[in-house]
């Protein structure tokens, strides 16, 4: 039977006004097409037909259930087939970048019901992941760079299920700046607890994935967390979070001092004098807790503790400088962005799900591209490009 372009158009229209026309007329094209390949497949292999396998692809807001010609010999795969599996690689990462970025299984298949017309269960969605738990994987273990000039370190706690049980684990960070001044999450690591033997774990796993040399690292004030660093890295310089010094400092003293008491801390710790050094900050610390101490005997041991000279190491850089090395914000804004992709699923099913999503956080921060303001006026500690 022929017909003739007009009466093919007029064919063609009315199905697609039909319900579902626009998939039926989706699906008889592609079956159509890779029927006409097979044919060619067929001559110029003296191959035979052998009936059709079932294929499923996305359509016009449902799933299209193709029928997929097969022949003898196996060996045909119609052109289509790349395509499609093109868009189901396309279809997975468009649900992981959604549960990345706050959804969970359920919402995450429940929106696919709305655009595909099929049911995705939690587990079904978890499945789609399987290609980002490698991918994450090997980013998490890629080798790294033999020199960075700064790294940032802070572990943040988040909801983690362990059979029946659920508790708030450590989840360990490392920041690091490159010599071009970009950055970049160097690892991404669980232990129950914070610790500094913890810490002295990752940081030697960093110089067993090539790191060789850091010239400071910013941190907490975690106990101990500088002798786990020197262990590993023993010609950096240690920066303690002078944010952290500041919150700590105004729990000891009465709610209507905490005002006077700021105001004194940051005198103490004014970033900006040009020919300011570390021994005169120390000196302002001195008579900083010798005055508060007469009321709170607290002062008096942060004057005699010399672990408090790891908050004036930045006093020892370029002034221009100070105030990107002096406090652990930048990692800080990290751990924000983890909470917020944690915080609405409540408990994680488990380390390996958390790091999953943590994962997937630090490899797509594009902020991390661009090169870092000021670091590079400090050109006598740091070897920038």
């Amino acid at each position: 039977m022929r017909f003739t372009q007009k009466q093919i158009s007029e064919i063609l229209d009315e199905l697609a006004t039909q319900e579902g026309g626009l998939n039926k007329l989706l699906t008889h094209s592609l079956e159509s097409i890779m029927r006409a390949e097979r044919e060619e497949y067929k001559q110029s292999n003296s191959d035979v037909s052998n009936g059709y396998r079932p294929r499923k692809s996305i359509g016009r807001g449902k799933i299209l259930e193709l029928q997929v010609p097969r022949t003898r010999n196996g060996n045909f795969k119609p052109a289509l087939l790349a395509l499609l599996k093109d868009q189901e690689e396309e279809c997975r990462r468009i649900a992981f970048n959604l549960y990345g970025a706050g959804l969970t299984t359920q919402q995450v298949g429940d929106l696919f019901d709305d655009l595909y017309g099929r049911h995705y269960s939690s587990s079904s969605v978890s499945r789609m992941f399987d290609y980002a738990r490698e991918e994450v994987k090997d980013w998490l273990t890629r080798p790294l760079d033999e020199y960075y000039p700064i790294i940032y370190i802070d572990a943040t706690f988040i909801p983690t299920r362990r059979k029946d049980n659920v508790s708030k684990e450590a989840y360990y960070a490392i920041l690091g700046v490159r010599p071009d001044r970009t950055r970049e999450v160097l690892a991404v690591v669980n232990f129950p607890t914070e610790s500094a033997s913890a810490w002295e774990d990752i940081f030697t796993s960093l110089k067993q994935r090539g790191v060789k040399k850091i010239n400071l690292v910013v941190s907490d004030a975690l106990t101990s967390v500088e002798n786990s660093i020197a262990k590993v890295y023993p010609m950096a310089d240690i920066q303690l979070c002078v944010v952290h010094l500041q919150r700590n400092v105004q729990k000891h003293v009465k709610p209507k001092e905490k005002e006077a008491l700021r105001e004194e801390f940051k005198e103490v710790f004014t970033m900006d004098i040009k020919d300011d050094t570390a021994d005169k900050g120390w000196i302002r610390w001195q008579n900083f807790c010798e005055k508060w101490g007469e009321k709170y005997p607290a002062f008096k041991r942060m004057k005699s503790n010399h672990r408090y000279r790891y908050y004036f190491t930045c006093f020892n850089y370029d002034y221009r400088m100070r105030n990107m090395i002096y406090t652990t914000n930048w990692i800080e804004r990290l751990n924000r962005d983890y909470k917020r992709v944690t915080r609405m699923r409540g408990a994680l099913p488990g380390p390996e799900a958390t790091l999953l999503l943590l994962g997937r956080v630090s490899m797509t921060r594009k902020a991390y591209e661009r090169k870092v303001p000021k670091l590079n006026y400090e050109t006598t500690k740091f070897d920038w490009e």
